[in-house]
């Protein structure tokens, strides 16, 4: 499938930048990045990273791994060459769980998702979903601790990196601590209030072995033992 961009996005110094700085080798793996899911399928083939050092996605093609915001920024460079717009949405935890980053992109009026994760239900959406709100929704289930607890709260963006293109996102990894800090000031939808939330069930076991399945369990979030209510 290859899903066809709402709106195009064009080149760019970014994109300029990094196209000069690729290897043969490494133009023609890029050239195989034809699709989403094809996009999909290079972040799967990556070590997942469990350090907190942002990479570019130059650096990220070359080293081979990355985490949830490493995989998307790569995600929206690749898409970008497709015609989309680099677009991250950051889905937001409730303090006991990482945050997790998204790339999005349309397929006519519908949103969909490609991620990087050390879990099995937070990667790839297909662009079924009429909203954002309803993509990052989708999530809800799947996003869990160690713990059991349902974690997802809200989110933030889309944030559009043509934004950082004066700042070379593609190629320097400063820019991606840039990033991360400008999705930290975007205003936060909220999904799930605080009053629902306390009426959340745990994750059930078979489930939450299935999601786990694979995972690099060292790189996991470990939140504090949760305090009982009185």
């Amino acid at each position: 499938m290859r899903a066809r961009p709402a709106a195009a996005a064009g080149s760019s110094i970014a994109v300029a930048a990094f196209d000069a700085a690729l290897t043969a080798a490494e133009r023609r793996l890029v050239a195989r990045l034809n699709s989403p899911p094809a996009i999909q399928a290079f972040l799967e083939q990556l070590t997942y990273s469990p350090d907190d050092f942002y990479r570019s996605p130059l650096r990220v093609l070359r080293e081979r791994r990355a985490h949830c915001f490493d995989g998307a920024l790569f995600a929206a460079a690749a898409l970008q060459r497709l015609g989309h717009r680099p677009l991250l949405l950051d889905l937001v935890a409730n303090g006991r769980d990482d945050e997790h980053m998204l790339a999005l992109f349309q397929f006519g009026r519908c949103w969909g998702a490609i991620a990087k994760s050390n879990t099995t239900g937070l990667r790839y959406r297909d662009p079924v979903y009429r909203s954002v709100r309803e993509l990052a929704m989708s999530y809800f289930a799947q996003y869990f601790n160690v713990e059991r607890e349902k974690t997802l709260r809200g989110y933030t963006g889309p944030l559009d990196l043509r934004a950082f293109d004066r700042q070379r996102w593609l190629t320097e990894d400063a820019t991606a601590d840039l990033i991360s800090t400008r999705t930290e000031q975007i205003r936060q939808i909220v999904l799930v209030d605080a009053r629902t939330a306390r009426t959340l069930p745990p994750v059930d076991e078979r489930s939450f072995a299935a999601g786990l399945l694979g995972a690099n369990l060292d790189a996991l979030y470990r939140p504090e033992p949760a305090t009982r209510r009185r």
